[in-house]
């Protein structure tokens, strides 16, 4: 018996070392020249990979797993290899290794390359390769690195500009590596927007263009004849990240939005913390100029004035317009001086107690219909002091987060 567990578990040892990590062994990289391929710094890794390999994020059956997607900067013609070291045999080790070739193919679409050379040689085809759509916004940036301005470019596009179609469908393939709940969006759907980002660079005295990120756009109907935008998808490409292009982004669309006097306000589906952050900055240094959100009339409150200003001429929505004027009146506010600081504490707390309040509504109807002791299980649940702490602590994090919107201001 004992020989049989030893057995077992120099089996196990040795299969545990064919499990690969597999956010560690898909290696992304968007190529410009031949000699990036060989350049270790222009690989990255995905975020996630769960979608694809499950929730442990493991493949199993290989040693020194490599799973290529390397991509052409510009319109993304895709090279798909996997190499290892080794791999389990099923004849020896009684196990299989897991199809991890067939795992992404569910989520790259066909047409790509699978050897090197016929990769080179589209590579010298991209100077053919130009944005699709129309063009929005143009802006550089610095970069130290090289010493110079950079340009990008933010494009609008729809299914109908040729070649597009099939574009899309190699980007968005990044979303199920770098966003937690990504989902392929149904492309027949007339009602998205696509907003693209691309850079400008130079290779052999020509002008280029590579793939920065991109935002889609759905455009609900709202009765009777209008548009409420609703910003779906957003994502720039780890190797352009925290340089700006977020914020450029975003500001371009909602200009582009402005100009349209049938959408009411633009909204987000499911937005993360750091989509919040980038809509905070976006939005308060839109509204900054308008009149209704000067010092003094941020001092008197939030008001209507507020809301149908930023809806009419930024289309920013009511809730958004909300948190524009809680940043811009901490600008105002001198938190040193006791009453002023007071003030601003207790008008974000009173939106903040919202909630609280929706719930103690509900519990006085249910006090009307329970027996008591059904009532005592209920009432415990809400603790007053808990809730002091909780809303005190809510508002510490909500004006620290504000403050960095500030701080990012200043700088801009």
């Amino acid at each position: 018996e004992n020989l049989f567990l030893s057995g077992l578990t120099a089996m196990e040892k040795k299969l545990a070392e064919y499990k690969c990590n597999t956010n560690e062994a898909i290696q992304l990289k968007l190529v410009r020249f031949p000699e990036d391929l060989e350049d270790e710094n222009t690989t990255f890794n995905p975020e996630y990979s769960h979608q694809v390999f499950g929730d442990d994020e493991v493949a199993f059956g290989y040693k020194g797993l490599k799973i290529l997607l390397y991509y052409i900067a510009g319109n993304l013609s895709t090279l798909f290899r996997i190499e290892y070291a080794s791999k389990v045999n099923e004849k020896f080790d009684c196990v299989e290794a897991d199809d991890v070739e067939s795992k992404i193919r569910e989520i790259i679409p066909p047409g790509f390359c699978t050897n090197t050379d016929d990769f080179v040689s589209l590579l010298e085809k991209e100077v053919n390769f130009k944005p699709f759509g129309m063009l929005l916004h143009t802006y550089s940036i610095h970069n130290e690195e090289a010493g110079e301005d950079i340009t990008y470019q933010i494009y609008k596009a729809d299914m109908t500009c040729p070649g597009f179609r099939e574009y899309h469908e190699r980007l968005q393939t990044f979303l199920m590596w770098f966003i937690e709940t990504a989902s392929f969006i149904d492309v027949d759907d007339e009602r998205w927007n696509y907003f693209l980002v691309f850079e400008k660079y130079n290779k052999d005295g020509a002008t280029l263009f590579a793939t920065v990120g991109y935002m889609t756009v759905y455009n609900y109907y709202v009765y009777p004849d209008k548009t409420r935008p609703r910003v779906s998808q957003m994502l720039i490409l780890p190797p352009f990240q925290g340089e700006g292009h977020g914020a450029q982004l975003l500001e371009t669309v909602h200009r582009y939005y402005m100009s349209s006097p049938t959408v009411l306000d633009i909204t987000a589906e499911d937005p993360s913390d750091n989509y919040v952050k980038l809509r905070d900055f976006v939005l308060v240094k839109l509204c900054q100029d308008l009149l209704c959100f000067s010092p003094v009339k941020l001092m008197q409150g939030f008001s209507q004035e507020m809301v149908t200003e930023a809806q009419q001429k930024l289309k920013i929505n009511k809730q958004h317009t909300r948190r524009v004027y809680e940043i811009l009146r901490l600008r105002a506010t001198n938190m040193g001086d006791a009453e002023q600081s007071r003030s601003y504490r207790l008008d974000v707390k009173r939106r903040l107690i919202g909630p609280y309040k929706k719930k103690q509504r509900e519990l006085a109807k249910m006090r009307r219909c329970l027996r008591p002791e059904e009532m005592t299980n209920q009432l415990n649940q809400i603790d007053l002091n808990l809730q002091r702490e909780q809303l005190e602590e809510s508002f510490q994090q909500l004006v620290s987060d504000y403050r960095r919107v500030l701080e990012r201001l200043a700088q801009a």
